[in-house]
Parts: structure tokens; C-alpha cells; sequence
């Protein structure tokens, strides 16, 4: 378990996380701030003494309740943010990869703890920054762990430097520059996520680089010299007129009159001179920017540079698995390992992913498979029990207690249980309001420093620590969501809607430039995911184990922004939770086998740490738990998990197999989880126990049975499809789609999704319509006939398909901007599908007709290249590029065909077993761009399958 890699890390651990049970998890200027507050935004000006803050119809403190704490070390002194004069202002993003650079837990480390920037890792002591690159797991913890700990291969500093403490001096979305001082010298690094560079700035002393062993020195160009330490090539880059010398350990160069160096791990020592040209291209910063169109999540992820020498002002980034998953951007062959599988490497200062949304609904839609008489009864359970609440007092069991009355509020609703709804709405309304409202019991304070909203009483270390803020709050945000759905007065801003709005700013602030909380607090925009500890205080980094709960916050803020008219909020929502729950795909369930080391015995994790992951959760190692974490709670924001129906069975065989048998703990929470992938097995699994059994805490035997009752009558959700309204979904049994969707909004709202089916939504209302198509989705289909047949449509979107009912359209083919393109694709529009199946049929060969027009523009050129990945793990194993169709200046469509000619090829056909298939079409020539039609048979691509 855990236990062992905290032991290792010589670091004390969190209390374990339990109830009385199984616990459901780890159990500016005055002004400024007046006008913030004003309009609530942020917290009023504090006078001296302790005040209430007013903010709608609720209200929060500026003090902490008598005899609580909030941030402190590990042995309870109080700690303030440990950031440089000129940070001293801007909200810290606690719960990061490098929150120990401001967050002092342990009183006898002012330095860092590692921080896993990947591929790099680090850790800043007196001296300067360690520096490593770890390529070799190890299994630890009785087998249970794997981590790729932080080893310092070298160490970057200044001569002489012997700094107290190192600072956090600046940061952006994912990079950061930490700040050493000794009276003397002056020392900043900035590192980031996906960074191979380490861009340096000093006064005071010569460049030093020390390294753990003695270096061999593969090449000596004066400012510029390549070495291999421990097996692991970097590359060190000094002011041109410098000199580095090299004497055992110790490397320096003097750097005259200018106070800049760098240096880069390299993937192969032929990458040197790739390198040495984004040498002094430095990082200045890192913003994500997202748009939620059409069905499809589209985010940009972009370093801004300065040009240190000469002009260059491009970089190079090494993207995730879950990231390079999702691009058509060009990638070098540069690759590196990761705890989170191969990092491909991208010669460019941005890269784009695009990503189906994974629809978010408020329940799932009516099913005739449901008894009502049935269903009425186990609602009333909840509804008319002595303590609803459980005995809840904290922010985390109260959460959970919310959580599990709004689930039931829609499904009564949908039933006619109009009394039983609104006694639920009641029943919430009254527990928020206590806890919106200072003064009480329960309540929630500001701490200005940490620029911070923390909930009383606290729990699991959410006050001292600063931990699990997003898991506690995400109840309450979906709780509210739900609420306004029903009753929008409550939400308003002038009501309710501003303490909620609070929560968000806490947890998931969309804002950079709001003075109270910091922008996106827990949400690691690079890694794909959120992190749990506020400190990052391990030798292992940050942990998260609960992915689920925080796509719990993800799905609420999708519900809230759309039942309260924020678009804005709602498409951050599907923003967050489409890019987690393709980490939690590959990084705790390792869906595509991809991920974890070979030596690894388990297929899930319950906690991935920066260093790896392990099979454990923090307070058992009981299976049911580190299986069923990743799932609760079950919500209409779950359906994302049914992308990969296979892993899912994978899940739920080792789960079993680990625990000698059936689940019984939290049977109901993986009930619900194996009916996303095969409902008949969930529902017979119900039918065996006939409701006897005690539900998971924040579970009910009214959601669980109209869950797997549903699916059963359904199908399990098609996540081959996705409609442009963010709450929507579709489900597929017996080759009939159900397609349903939730309008939040005041007039009747079309729903089009990707398959062409349309359903018109009244306001204010859930709709549902069935259609042909899909089939019964088979997690393990037979490899000897294409599930997706071998003829496939371009449809806008960037889709390949089978459908025949899309309309008729036409992409805007981007400009080769005057460069010849010829043979490597730039820009292209990038048409896709995956999971095919299928062999390869003797004496075929890949085909194509597309209609392609350039207007009345001269000399453009669209050119073709079909790539094929065999097993879906992201490499193409063959690519077939062919010859650029040069068009006409007359209006009107061309016909672009294989009879072109193949140009080049790479690789070799194979069996395509879950494989992907790519088309990309791009401008080879020209300075215009040009137009492909899509929709129609005039817009196929046939693969040489069978």
C-alpha cells in the first residue's frame, strides 16, 4: 500500500480517511475588494476585527471559527504562502505538482519536496534545483505501487549559492519559476509540465551545473556541450562568448554581462542540434484556452517566449498520452518516458486537442423497464427518514449526504412524485442555507493570505492542509445545480447563487485575474487532471485518488451554468470533465494497456501519485474501494466512464479476482458502474440480492435500481455519439439508439448529434426519441469483421463514419501560406475513427473519393495521407501519403481521387484489432485555401479491410 512509498519519503501522511463504517472515501486595494464584493465577486474590504461578509441572501466570514485552524506545518504552526515580493499578491494555486515551493508543510524543508514536471523532475534545495530524469520504474509496497522516483541526475545553480529557502516567484497555467536568494546571489528556474528545458537566470555567480556522477561528454562546442549522466542525456547552453568547463563533477560557465543559461534533457544525442535551437527561446508562461462547439471540446495549449538570442521565439513541448491521443497536429519522432506512459515530442510554441464532449444529464431519461410502485417506495425511504443527513457535519459527509438527495430529485420528478421532490428540494435547500449562512454551526471562512474558502468544520485535512477541496464542494455545486434546475429564484445571485458561485471561484475559478481565489485551484490543465493535496507535500508529489469526485464538480458546473443561463461556466465544465476523463482512462485504468509497466501486476489504480500510482486507497486495502473510489459517485456525469466497456470488464474481473469473489461493501456503486458497459449482468447482480443490502453512504436503493433498471432497458450509454448540447446523451440496445436530452433554457432548443439524429427539446424539459443504430456495444468484438464496416463518410467535425444521414457540408482546407507542403502535412483537417476490427482483404488497397474546390484562387493543391494504428495505442504503423491534386481557378467541385498516385508510404497493413484509421487533407502549395465536402458519397474513404 501507500504506507510503504510514505515510509520511504520519510514524510508523515494524512490521518487515514474513516467513518464508522467503510468510509465512501479518504472518507487588492480596499476599494477593489469593496466593489468585488459588491457585486459578488469577491470578499469585502476586512476591517480589524472579525466581520461577516454578506454575499446574496448568504453570507461568510473573514476569520476562522474559535478554535480552528487553517493552513499550518506538520507539527500545527501556522504557514503563509511562501512566495516572492512580487507574487505577494496574486493568489497561489495551491493543490499543483509544485505546491511545496509555496507551502511550507514541514518545518524543516523551506525548500521543495519533489515536484513532477514530466519528463523532467525536480527538487530545489540550497544550492540550486535538482534536476532528474527517471526511465526505470520500480515496483513497490508489496507490489501494489509503481513510481518513477525523482533522482537527481544534476543539480542547476550558481557558483556559491546557499540560499535559506527557495519562493515561488511566478507561475501560469502550467509552468513555473521558483527563486533562490543568499544576500549574494540571486538565482530563478523556470520550469513547467511537457518541458524538456530548464531556462535559468542568475546574478551574483558563474552557471553551475554539478552532476551526480562524473559526465561523459559526447560533444564540446564552447557554450554548448552535450553529456550523459546515469544513462540520461542533457544538453547545457550558455551565453554565445561563454565557455563551459568541466572539472569531475562540477560544470560552469561565466556569464559576462548577461545573466541567462539553460540546459535540456535530450531524447538521443542526435536531437542536440534541435535542440541548441530553442536554447535561448525562453518560457515566460503557459494559458490554455477551451471551446465547447458542436459536440467536440476543443483546447489550445500555448507557451508564451522570449528570445534571450537571436530571434527565435518557438519551442519544443512534450505532450502526454492523453493529449497526443486527441491531436492531428504534427509530432517529431521525439519521444520520452513518463509515469504516465510515452511523451511525444512537438516542435511548435502550441498544439490543439479535439475531443468528443461526454455529455453531462441531469438523470438518467424514463424506461418502461422501471416499476414505479417499486421505485416510489425506495424513494420514500430516503425522503421520509429520521436523518436524512446521516449525522453529517462536515463539509465532506454533508457533500455526500447532498449528493445523494439530488440524484433522487429528478427521478422522482420523472415519475410524477411531485410531493417527494419537493420535500427533497426542501430537505437541501435548508442543510446549504445553514452552512450559507455565517454564524451557525456550520459555516464557511476567507483566508485572505491563501486566498481560500474553507468550510467549517472541516475534515481530512481540507483546513490545515488545504486538501480535497474540489471532492467537498462538488456536492454542494451539484446539489445547487439540481435546485436551480427545479427553482431558479434559489440560485440567483441576490439569493443563493453567490455563496455557490464562492465554491466554484474556490475550486475551479475560471478567472486569471481575480484577486480572491486563483485560476483553476486543483485542476492541472496539463496534466489532464485534478490533485488532492494541497501542499504536495511527498517524495511521491501530489496524489489524487478519487478522480471520480472531481469529475463530480466537472458535471455539476456543466448542470449550474446550464440551469442558470452561464454558458460560460457550463462549457468549462465540459471542458474539464472530457479532458479528466480521458486521464482517468489511460492513468487510472489504463484502458488502453498502454500505461502502466509491464512489471505492474494490477490493470486499475486507486490513487496516481506524480511519481506513478498504486493499487491502495488511503485508509484500506480492501478492493471493493480502491476499485469502486474511481466511481462514486454515480451521477448523470458518470456516463463519460462508458467510452471503454472493455476496460470496464477488465475492472470489475480483478476486482473480484482480487477479492475472492463478489463485491459487498459497495456493491451498488460497482453494480452501476458494470451496467455502463454490460446492464444485463448489473441487473441480474440486482435481482440475486432483491434489495437486500445496506447502499454505500452516499448511495440509495432508489438511484441504484433506476440506474441498472435503465441501462438494462436502454442499453448501456453510446459513447460513439454526442449531441451539441452539453446535456445530453445516447444509449444503445438491439441496434436502437435512445436519444435524450435536458433543455435548461426558457424556449425549445434542436438538438443535432453527431449521427444526425435531431430532437427538438421543449423548454424547460427533458426529451427522449429513439432511432436505429449502434447495436448492444460489444466490449469484445470479433476481431474478424469490422465493427465499423469498411466504407467510411468524412463528416464535419473531423469524424469518419458509416452514417448516411449526415448532411451535406463542406471544411475550409487551411492555406500552405505560400511554403511547399508536398509529402508532410501542415495544417490538415483531420477526419478520424476508432476501435475498427477488421483483416486485411488480399489484393485491396486504400481508396478514396473526395470533391475538393479552391474557388477561383491558383496553384493549390490538396494532397492526402491515410494512416492506420493495427491496436489503437496511439502509433500508426502504416501511412500511405499520396499525390496533391492540383485544382482549377473556376468555381466549382473537383474530384479528387487515389488515382493520384501513392507518393510514399511507411510500414505495413496488419490486422486491425480496436484500431484507428486517420485521413488528413491539407494545402501542399498555394497562398489561398480551399474547400473539401463532407456528408456525402462523394466524401468517402475505403480501407482495404474485410
Amino acid at each position: 500500500m501507500i504506507e510503504v512509498l510514505l515510509v520511504q519519503a520519510s514524510l508523515p501522511r494524512p490521518a487515514p480517511r474513516t467513518s464508522s463504517r467503510l468510509a465512501s472515501r479518504p472518507a487588492a486595494a480596499t476599494l477593489l475588494a469593496i466593489a468585488l464584493a459588491a457585486v459578488g465577486l469577491g470578499p469585502a474590504a476586512s476591517p480589524a476585527a472579525a466581520a461577516t461578509i454578506p454575499a446574496g441572501s448568504g453570507s461568510y466570514t473573514d476569520t476562522r471559527p474559535a478554535g480552528t485552524s487553517g493552513p499550518t506545518t506538520n507539527t500545527g504552526t501556522p504557514v503563509t504562502p511562501k512566495v516572492t515580493a512580487a507574487a505577494r499578491d496574486k493568489p497561489v494555486p495551491t493543490n499543483d505538482w509544485w505546491s511545496s515551493l509555496a507551502f511550507q508543510r514541514y518545518g524543516d524543508n523551506p525548500y521543495s519536496t519533489p515536484m513532477y514536471g514530466h519528463p523532467l523532475t525536480y527538487q530545489a534545495k540550497a544550492n540550486g534545483l535538482e534536476v532528474g530524469y527517471p526511465t526505470t520504474p520500480a515496483i513497490v509496497g508489496d507490489g501494489r505501487q509503481y513510481e518513477y522516483a525523482h533522482k537527481a541526475d544534476l543539480t542547476v545553480g550558481l557558483t556559491g549559492l546557499n540560499s535559506p529557502d527557495t519562493k515561488a516567484d511566478a507561475w501560469s497555467d502550467w509552468t513555473v519559476t521558483p527563486y533562490w536568494a543568499d544576500g549574494s546571489r540571486t538565482f530563478r528556474a523556470t520550469i513547467g509540465h511537457g518541458m524538456p528545458f530548464v531556462y535559468a537566470k542568475g546574478s551574483g555567480g558563474d552557471a553551475r551545473i554539478t552532476t551526480a556522477s562524473t559526465p561523459t561528454v559526447f560533444a564540446n562546442q564552447g557554450n554548448v556541450v552535450g553529456i550523459t549522466v546515469a544513462g540520461h542525456h542533457y544538453a547545457l547552453f550558455a551565453p554565445t562568448g561563454s565557455n563551459w568547463n568541466i572539472s569531475g563533477t562540477t560544470i560552469t560557465a561565466g556569464l559576462g554581462s548577461k545573466d541567462y543559461f539553460s540546459l535540456a534533457v535530450l531524447p538521443s544525442t542526435d536531437a542536440l542540434a534541435t535542440y541548441r535551437k530553442y536554447a535561448f527561446s525562453f518560457v515566460t508562461g503557459s494559458q490554455v484556452s477551451w471551446q465547447t462547439t458542436g459536440g467536440n471540446v476543443r483546447a489550445t495549449y500555448t507557451l508564451t517566449t522570449e528570445a534571450r538570442e537571436g530571434t527565435e521565439r518557438g519551442t519544443l513541448q512534450a505532450l502526454y498520452r492523453h493529449q497526443w491521443l486527441h491531436t492531428s497536429d504534427a509530432l517529431t519522432p521525439y519521444t520520452y518516458v513518463s509515469p504516465r506512459g510515452t511523451m511525444k515530442v512537438r516542435e511548435s510554441a502550441s498544439f490543439t486537442t479535439s475531443q468528443r464532449n461526454n455529455g453531462v444529464v441531469p438523470a438518467l431519461p424514463a424506461a418502461s423497464g422501471v416499476d414505479r410502485a417499486r421505485l416510489t417506495g425506495y424513494l420514500n425511504e430516503v425522503a421520509n427518514a429520521s436523518d436524512p443527513f446521516s449525522g453529517a457535519r462536515d463539509t465532506y459527509w454533508t457533500g455526500k449526504a447532498l449528493g445523494k438527495l439530488a440524484q433522487l430529485v429528478p427521478i422522482a420528478d420523472q415519475i410524477g412524485q411531485t410531493a417527494v421532490r419537493d420535500k427533497l428540494l426542501g430537505l437541501m435547500k435548508g442543510r446549504m442555507q445553514e452552512w450559507f449562512t455565517a454564524g451557525g454551526a456550520s459555516e464557511f471562512s476567507y483566508d485572505k493570505d491563501w486566498k481560500t474558502l474553507t468550510g467549517y468544520p472541516a475534515s481530512y485535512g481540507s483546513d490545515t492542509e488545504l486538501n480535497d477541496h474540489h471532492f467537498h464542494y462538488s456536492y454542494y455545486v451539484y446539489a445547487a445545480a439540481i435546485i436551480a434546475q427545479y427553482d431558479p429564484a434559489w440560485a440567483a445571485d441576490s439569493a443563493w447563487g453567490t455563496m455557490v458561485k464562492h465554491l466554484i471561484r474556490d475550486t475551479a475559478n475560471p478567472s486569471r485575474t481575480d484577486a480572491a481565489y486563483p485560476f483553476l485551484r486543483g485542476f492541472d490543465v496539463y496534466a489532464g487532471h485534478s490533485w488532492a493535496s494541497g501542499h504536495q507535500g511527498f517524495a511521491a508529489g501530489n496524489n489524487q485518488e478519487s478522480s471520480s469526485e472531481s469529475i463530480n464538480l466537472s458535471a455539476g458546473l456543466v448542470l449550474w451554468g446550464a440551469a442558470t443561463g452561464d454558458n460560460s461556466l457550463r462549457d468549462l465544465g465540459s471542458y474539464l470533465l472530457t479532458t479528466e476523463s480521458e486521464a482517468i482512462t489511460q492513468y487510472w485504468f489504463d484502458a488502453n494497456e498502454q500505461v502502466f509497466p509491464a512489471s505492474y501486476r494490477y490493470g486499475t489504480v486507486g490513487m496516481v501519485w506524480g511519481s506513478g500510482a498504486s493499487y491502495s486507497t488511503w485508509w484500506t486495502a480492501n478492493p471493493e474501494e480502491i476499485h469502486g473510489i474511481n466511481v462514486l459517485p454515480v451521477t448523470g456525469g458518470s456516463l463519460h466512464l462508458a467510452r471503454e466497456k472493455a476496460a470496464i470488464k477488465r475492472n470489475i474481473a480483478e476486482m473480484e479476482r482480487e477479492n475472492g469473489g463478489p463485491a459487498q461493501e459497495w456493491r451498488d456503486l460497482l453494480w452501476e458502474f458494470e451496467a455502463l458497459s454490460d446492464p444485463a449482468s448489473a441487473k441480474a447482480k440486482w435481482d440475486g440480492v432483491n434489495g437486500n443490502y445496506t447502499p454505500e453512504e452516499g448511495e440509495s436503493k432508489a438511484h441504484t435500481y433506476h440506474w441498472i433498471t435503465t441501462l438494462n432497458t436502454l442499453g448501456a450509454p453510446d459513447m460513439t455519439v454526442s449531441g451539441d448540447l452539453p446535456t445530453s446523451a445516447v444509449f444503445s440496445k438491439n441496434g436502437t439508439r435512445t436519444y435524450t436530452a435536458h433543455n435548461h433554457g426558457s424556449t425549445t432548443r434542436t438538438v443535432t448529434f453527431s449521427d444526425g439524429k435531431t430532437l427538438s427539446v421543449p423548454a424547460r424539459s427533458t426529451a427522449t426519441s429513439t432511432g436505429p443504430g449502434g447495436g448492444d456495444p460489444d466490449p469484445d468484438p470479433d476481431p474478424g469483421t469490422p465493427s465499423t464496416g469498411n466504407t467510411f463518410r468524412l463528416k464535419t467535425g473531423g469524424v469518419l463514419t458509416t452514417a448516411t444521414t449526415d448532411p451535406a457540408g463542406a471544411d475550409t482546407i487551411a492555406s500552405a501560406d505560400g511554403v511547399n507542403r508536398d509529402g508532410t502535412p501542415y495544417r490538415p483537417n483531420v477526419y478520424e475513427i476508432k476501435r475498427v476490427n477488421g483483416k486485411v482483404s488480399a489484393g485491396a488497397a486504400t481508396a478514396f473519393r473526395l470533391r475538393v474546390d479552391a474557388g477561383t484562387r491558383v496553384g493549390l493543391a490538396p494532397q492526402v495521407r491515410v494512416s492506420y494504428d493495427l491496436t489503437g495505442d496511439g502509433t500508426f504503423d502504416r501511412t500511405e501519403t499520396f499525390r496533391y491534386f492540383a485544382t482549377d481557378p473556376v468555381n466549382g467541385w473537383e474530384e479528387y481521387t487515389q488515382a493520384a498516385g501513392v507518393r510514399a508510404t511507411t510500414g505495413s497493413l496488419g490486422e486491425l484489432k480496436n484500431g484507428t484509421v486517420r485521413l488528413e487533407i491539407w494545402n501542399a502549395l498555394g497562398n489561398g485555401t480551399s474547400q473539401v465536402q463532407t456528408g456525402t458519397d462523394a466524401a468517402v474513404l475505403r480501407i482495404p479491410y474485410v
